[in-house]
């Protein structure tokens, strides 16, 4: 059973790579918004995270976190802040683009564990996907400000405003869009994964 459970895991997550790369590299991954895009592929990361747990979220993170970098280069669609960054930094763009995803991917994990032994598998899957869009955009608008708050492109963006109304006012209704779709997808496919026996059985029982 052990071994049926890691063969179906291991699949699982090929397929979720598979679904990132494929959402990465046609419109179905990205709506682009002036220099924001929203972005449907923190769904496949949050799902990773359910079925295989803190490295599953952390590999899938990878391979988003990779995809985007790869954005700020033309490769797999075109990112127009992603570009601007690159040409100013090409390593902090890495960075900026790649550790957020991983991060992300990595705590989600735990958080659909700890949430799972309070509720049931649908609220845990839904909190998992809200989390999942909400620390996608703090991770990565923190990365973009620390790494390139003293640059005249951002300081062009920020206008003198403070940070934190900067950050709200930026991702605006991307990260709402994010977040909704994110948690009432993940809410529904994690919890129809848990009835095809994907994830793991928890410690309720009174899982729906």
């Amino acid at each position: 059973m052990k071994t049926t459970f890691k063969t179906k895991q291991l699949v699982m997550l090929g397929l979720l790579s598979a679904v990132l790369l494929l959402m990465a590299y046609t419109p179905l991954g990205y709506l682009n918004i002036g220099p924001l895009a929203i972005t449907f592929n923190v769904i496949p990361v949050a799902l990773a995270a359910i079925v295989l747990g803190p490295v599953g979220g952390a590999v899938a993170g990878a391979v988003f976190g990779l995809t985007s970098f790869l954005q700020c280069i033309g490769i797999g669609g075109t990112s127009a802040m992603g570009a601007i960054l690159f040409d100013i930094n090409p390593v902090f763009a890495f960075i900026q683009r790649f550790v957020p995803r991983v991060l992300d991917g990595f705590l989600l994990g735990f958080i659909f564990k700890g949430v799972r032994k309070a509720t049931n598998t649908y609220v845990s899957c839904a909190v998992t996907g809200f989390c999942s869009a909400f620390l996608n955009t703090a991770f990565f608008m923190t990365a973009l400000v620390l790494l390139y708050g003293n640059t005249e492109y951002v300081r062009e963006l920020v206008g003198g405003q403070n940070i934190i109304v900067f950050i709200c006012t930026f991702v605006g209704i991307n990260a709402v869009c994010e977040i909704a779709s994110s948690t009432l997808i993940t809410g529904a496919v994690g919890t129809a994964l848990y009835k095809a026996r994907l994830i793991p059985s928890g410690v309720r029982s009174s899982d729906s």
